[in-house]
């Protein structure tokens, strides 16, 4: 509710899945393609003009820090008049890591899909043989 109340195009369909698209959360095929929140604003905003119109506590922040200020030595943030932890939240998760353990969960939970269809494929196969699935009932185990 909190980041569709603040976006102008907000959709909700389009915006739940790409916020888990680019965490690494959702379940899409090429879930290992993961944008870190850094890198992709270095490359396309280098001096943060984007962040300091629209977050002006980091507006003072060197380019060097403006897309990861908590690694602001303290006397930069003094200079630049912020405190992080006190003006600006310090991050929640270490994006590096909790990245890599998203991908890794992906990986997992496309790998027992895989397996579960296999198993499904082969009993298909060893039950089909000239019979359908409806023609009797399940045996029991």
């Amino acid at each position: 509710d909190h980041f569709e109340g603040q976006l102008l195009d907000a959709d909700y369909a389009l915006n739940n899945f790409n916020w888990m698209w680019l965490s690494c959360s959702g379940f899409f095929y090429q879930y290992f393609r993961c944008y870190s929140p850094v890198t992709f604003q270095k490359k396309n905003d280098p001096h943060g003009h984007f962040i300091r119109k629209w977050v002006p506590e980091l507006a003072n922040l060197p380019a060097k820090y403006i897309y990861e200020p908590w690694k602001a030595p303290i006397a930069i943030q003094k200079q630049a008049g912020i405190q992080i932890g006190v003006d600006y939240p310090k991050p929640i998760v270490d994006h590096a890591v909790v990245s890599k353990e998203n991908m890794n969960k992906m990986s997992l939970a496309y790998d027992v899909h895989k397996d579960k269809s296999a198993d499904s494929s082969k009993a298909a196969q060893k039950n089909s043989k000239g019979k359908s699935y409806m023609d009797e009932p399940p045996k029991k185990k």
